[in-house]
């Protein structure tokens, strides 16, 4: 709380060097550099803190003005180092290895977008802990640090104090998560709708790294994939769907869909279900007033008791827990979440 009485902005200080990739920049500035008063109130405050003097370029040229200095790492909330160009992975910035390194003794979460995973590691707050980064660093990166248990799979890691993303577009999935983690899932919801992307992708990068010559068109996916029935079954959450129904809507055999499943999505169907209600469940929680039973039926669990099972088991937390926090921690967002509280 501030001096007047109104919530703190939650402060992240993204920490740029020279020669950074452009998406990489833009990703944080999109999803907490906007102003979202009407998602939640207070927003984020972003604070872009140059390793030098003077300002930042890009590699593809661009000119970013960086008002902050590595002094505001102490300062901030989370902490959020950005993707470098190789030489500064090869050999860090000496001053912001050590202010990285001095913000997580101080309690800040330090969150690295795929290559800036080097500087985090350089910074030893990765020793004997798993991580994740592009798929193609993984296996320079874990020459270079063999204490980190490198994991090129998943699109990010959260250890809760440092969180690792995996390469490029997996920077998207990490910010949201963020925001799920700080604001709630109807919050991370709204912002994915207005980047028009998914509010959390199935799989890791495996299924975009490249793959041996003589993979199978049924191992990859082939035509649109399993995009199709994960659509057609989250518009049934509420049903007590099966492996088998979920393999007649995608035109497969019951053993075959299994096993494209879990080679595209890591996971199995019924897991992959579980998660899908855990989510809507929250959304639920978050946005309307309906009481637990009343969820437990509109997700497919059927019964409360059931509900509070794989909710906590997934969430961590039970269900009305998560309410009374997230419902006071966010507003409610505008827009579809609004829509189908209406209905």
């Amino acid at each position: 709380m501030s001096a007047n009485g109104s919530a703190r902005r939650h402060v992240v200080a993204l920490a740029v060097t020279d020669g950074l990739p452009t998406f990489e920049l833009a990703v944080p500035c999109e999803v907490f550099g906007i102003d979202r008063p009407d998602i939640a109130d207070p927003w984020y405050e972003l604070r872009m803190c140059a390793a030098g003097p003077g300002p930042v370029r890009t590699a593809h040229g661009l000119v970013v003005p960086t008002p902050f200095g590595l002094d505001e790492l102490l300062v901030a909330d989370t902490v959020v180092v950005a993707a470098c160009d190789p030489a500064l992975t090869r050999e860090p910035p000496a001053e912001l290895l050590a202010a990285v390194r001095r913000a997580h003794e101080l309690g800040r979460r330090i969150v690295s977008l795929c290559a800036g995973v080097y500087i985090v590691a350089a910074a030893g707050l990765l020793s004997g802990r798993r991580a994740t980064t592009h798929w193609l660093y993984a296996e320079d990166f874990a020459r270079r640090f063999p204490d980190v248990r490198v994991d090129p799979a998943p699109l990010y890691v959260d250890h809760g104090d440092v969180l690792t993303s995996a390469g490029t577009g997996s920077v998207i999935d990490l910010c949201l998560h963020l925001v799920r983690a700080d604001l709630g899932a109807a919050a991370a919801n709204e912002v994915a709708r207005r980047m028009v992307v998914p509010p959390h992708r199935e799989g890791g990068q495996a299924q975009f790294a490249r793959r041996p010559r003589r993979v199978s068109a049924a191992v990859t996916g082939g035509g649109a994939g399993l995009g199709p029935v994960l659509d057609w079954a989250r518009a049934r959450l509420e049903q007590p769907l099966t492996v088998a129904e979920l393999a007649r809507a995608a035109g497969l055999g019951e053993r075959t869909f299994a096993r494209r499943f879990r080679e595209t999505l890591g996971t199995t169907p019924l897991q992959w279900l579980l998660q899908e209600r855990v989510r809507l469940a929250q959304e639920l929680l978050e946005t309307t007033d309906a009481p637990i039973e009343a969820v437990a039926h509109r997700t497919g669990f059927g019964t409360a008791p059931n509900l509070r099972h794989h909710f906590r088991r997934l969430a961590g937390v039970a269900p009305a827990t998560y309410r009374e926090v997230f419902r006071h921690r966010a507003g409610r967002p505008r827009g579809a979440a609004a829509t189908r509280r209406s209905a």
